[in-house]
């Protein structure tokens, strides 16, 4: 059938997507930083994208188009407003996980505020360093405590024993390193699990030193 229906002159378009915004029908997207028609049943031909473009790239015309349906723009609005929604909730690679400072766990007090009702992440100094994406894959809603047992002075069992005594701490991860000296971490790690008198789910990551989750 022939109608009204968009037309994007490509040569003019300056790519800033403020018709994208205006089409209430999904209708316009941008491809290689040029807007364009997606699928002519999804424009119903009215022109509320017209006005917003500031080189004058929207105009009409008549040709021969598919019938615009109502349908199939319900549906593909609402496969986009879901995708919306997935991209708010999973942070992009990149962005700072990060909820609490300081990380060393040496100097965390055993009453910061960050620790109550916290899933928490004991992670060795070097794992965050071979790991591309640690923020996302395991930072994610958690406090974050590092340290190393051979570099620092510390009795660590001690010290997460009472963390974990003094806090109501939802789970405790681990994120090691595969080598010799980062058994330490683990080791210290169960003792205080067994030692604070409490039922916390505990799990153990141990990434390569190139950084692939082994087990």
């Amino acid at each position: 059938m022939e109608r009204k229906i968009i037309r994007i002159d490509a040569a003019l378009c300056n790519g800033c997507g403020l018709c994208v915004d205006a089409c209430h029908e999904g209708a316009i997207g941008m491809v290689d930083g040029k807007a364009v028609l997606l699928r002519d049943d999804y424009c119903d031909g009215l022109g509320d994208c017209l006005p917003t473009c500031p080189t004058g790239a929207i105009s009409f015309e008549v040709r021969k188009a598919a019938p615009f349906d109502a349908e199939a723009v319900k549906a593909h609005m609402a496969a986009r407003a879901a995708q919306k929604a997935k991209q708010a909730e999973e942070p992009a690679a990149g962005d700072s996980q990060l909820r609490n400072f300081p990380v060393q766990l040496r100097l965390v007090a055993p009453n910061a505020a960050f620790l109550n009702d916290a899933d928490l992440l004991v992670a060795a100094d070097c794992a965050a360093y071979t790991h591309g994406d640690f923020h996302r894959q395991f930072m994610k809603d958690k406090v974050t405590l590092i340290g190393c047992p051979k570099l620092d002075e510390a009795n660590y069992a001690a010290k997460l024993a009472l963390l974990l005594r003094e806090n109501d701490i939802r789970s405790l991860t681990l994120a090691r390193m595969q080598v010799p000296c980062c058994g330490g971490l683990e080791r210290a790690a169960r003792q205080a699990v067994d030692a604070c008198g409490k039922d916390i789910p505990f799990e153990v990551i141990t990434l390569s030193t190139t950084g692939e989750v082994v087990k």
